[in-house]
């Protein structure tokens, strides 16, 4: 990451190193503040589409990407796979923007984690998702 690049983040954030697919969207940054865990991207001309706004695909893999890692140490570091999760566009995000989503754990059973955030902009709500992932058996190492 460049010096530019963290600049554009207020203090506090710090940048992780995400290989595979979530590399197209980032750098994506996380922080936890009172115990709850914050991810966050800044928008870029490569996550815009044909209308000149943020592409949806760009805020749904972050979305998912951010609520994964929270029900991954939701369930002690189990591999965890997305079921299933549903999604509210409820405003554009620009070029630019910060957008940032509070991951929440609604409830965890013994093989399901049901989890939801709303992914937001300088206050304004973007996406609401909610999801469900199915925590995976260990394989015997």
């Amino acid at each position: 990451m460049t010096d530019a690049e963290q600049a554009a983040f207020p203090a506090g954030w710090e940048a992780f190193t995400d290989p595979g697919f979530i590399a197209h969207i980032g750098p994506v940054h996380h922080r936890t503040v009172e115990g709850r865990r914050d991810f966050a991207f800044r928008t870029d001309e490569r996550h815009g589409n044909l209308v000149g706004i943020v592409h949806g695909g760009a805020l749904l893999t972050f979305a998912d990407r951010a609520l994964s890692i929270v029900v991954r140490e939701t369930a002690d570091d189990a591999p965890c796979v997305t079921i299933e999760m549903s999604s509210q566009f409820v405003d554009a995000a620009r070029i630019g923007d910060l957008i940032e989503v509070t991951p929440e754990i609604v409830r965890k059973t013994a093989s399901l984690v049901f989890v939801r955030g709303t992914l937001t902009s300088g206050g304004r709500a973007l996406v609401a998702v909610t999801g469900i992932w199915k925590v995976l058996k260990k394989k015997p190492g």
